[in-house]
């Protein structure tokens, strides 16, 4: 039989019991308060608050030693579910209620385990199947093994020798950090220490394999980023490569433009500069003093063609037989200008009678035309 003992007062000054519930991390994290190191048991046999532990539970107590800054913490795990039921009819009934109603199911182990390895707690994971100290197997020493699948000869585990072991681990948690093991019994094993037990034993992938695969994760995310940036930066400089190029189209098109009114404008100078030369020459090219003896030219003809127009109808002898009439001859129009006027001929003295002149202006005063009345004898 296991050995019993009274709590000391001293021993007792060293224990702090507090009361807590599995519902939120928050308040387990006060009750852990500030202790360095935790343990939990996940099984039927342990009755928590309100029922037994489950894996869900003991996992908000994980979350609890993170949030508490808690070094280490030993996880025990009784596989003895099936070995714990009554069968029962009621009992089976009331565990199936049970899992409707509660909560949330619980975690199977594996998935307890990747639940652990996600948190920065240092973790001993240690599954068996616990027994009372007043059985037999108290007697026998442990054994530490690596997960496997159970042998014929594994033996269940006292209380009191888990609760032995788990005090060895927290003197020596390095020996036993981030490490999933199996612990059992065998009468023919011989005693070890911790160290012994736990040094041959591997330290648990899981953790490294979560790290790994999130800096992967992270890794492709950055990937992922880097190359919606670029694809980001690639449309950018379509864009603007477009716009360039619309740009250049529309400079172009201008340019042309420019060009083109620039011929027009060469052209059209070239116009007004012929038309400013034709003017000039036209101007050179006119003389007052030409024009004025043209004009007096043309005005010399026309007295000359009246005068023989009247001498001819005066030396007709049909003309002395006629009644005297009044003959009203009208003058050509004479181009008269104020420094170029012709010289008037000498009328005949004698026969010639004396006519009557009347003078109108004509273009704006710029010459002048003069009509002449004769009287015929």
């Amino acid at each position: 039989m296991a050995t019993l003992w009274i709590i000391s007062n001293e021993d007792s000054k060293r224990l702090n019991a507090v009361e807590s519930t599995f519902q939120g991390a928050e308040s387990i994290a006060k009750a852990i308060g500030n202790a360095s190191k935790v343990v939990v048991t996940i099984g039927p046999a342990e009755n928590g608050p309100t029922s037994e532990v489950s894996t869900s539970d003991a996992l908000q107590v994980i979350k609890a030693a993170q949030l508490a800054g808690v070094g280490h913490v030993a996880i025990i795990y009784d596989g003895n579910a099936a070995g714990a039921s009554t069968y029962n009819v009621l009992d089976g009934i009331s565990t199936f209620f049970n899992n409707i109603f509660s909560r949330s199911q619980p975690l199977s182990v594996p998935e307890f385990l990747q639940k652990v390895v996600e948190t920065d707690v240092s973790y001993t994971f240690i599954k068996t199947n616990l027994t009372e100290d007043f059985s037999p197997e108290s007697s026998y020493n442990v054994v530490v093994s690596a997960e496997r699948i159970a042998g014929a000869n594994d033996f269940k585990v006292a209380k009191s020798k888990i609760a032995s072991l788990v005090a060895d681990v927290f003197s020596n948690t390095a020996v036993a950090e981030n490490k999933v093991v199996e612990v059992f019994t065998d009468p023919s094993a011989p005693a070890r220490r911790v160290d012994e037990l736990f040094s041959a034993i591997p330290e648990d992938g899981r953790r490294k394999a979560y790290a790994e695969s999130r800096a992967k994760a992270k890794a492709e995310e950055e990937a992922t980023i880097a190359a919606e940036k670029a694809r980001e930066a690639a449309e950018a400089t379509k864009k603007l490569e477009e716009e360039v190029k619309k740009l250049s189209v529309q400079e172009a098109r201008a340019a042309s433009l420019a060009e083109e009114a620039q011929e027009k404008a060469e052209v059209a100078g070239a116009s007004v500069e012929t038309l400013l030369n034709k003017a000039k020459d036209f101007g050179s090219g006119l003389s007052w003093e030409k024009l004025s003896s043209q004009v007096t030219t043309a005005v010399q003809n026309s007295a000359e063609k009246s005068k023989v127009q009247i001498a001819t109808v005066r030396g007709q002898a049909k003309a002395r037989s006629l009644q005297p009439t009044k003959a009203v001859v009208n003058k050509q129009p004479s181009f008269k200008l104020p420094s170029l006027k012709p010289k008037e001929e000498p009328k005949p003295k004698g026969k010639q009678t004396e006519g009557k002149t009347e003078v109108r202006k004509v273009f704006g005063g710029l010459f002048s035309q003069e009509t002449i009345y004769v009287d015929d004898d």
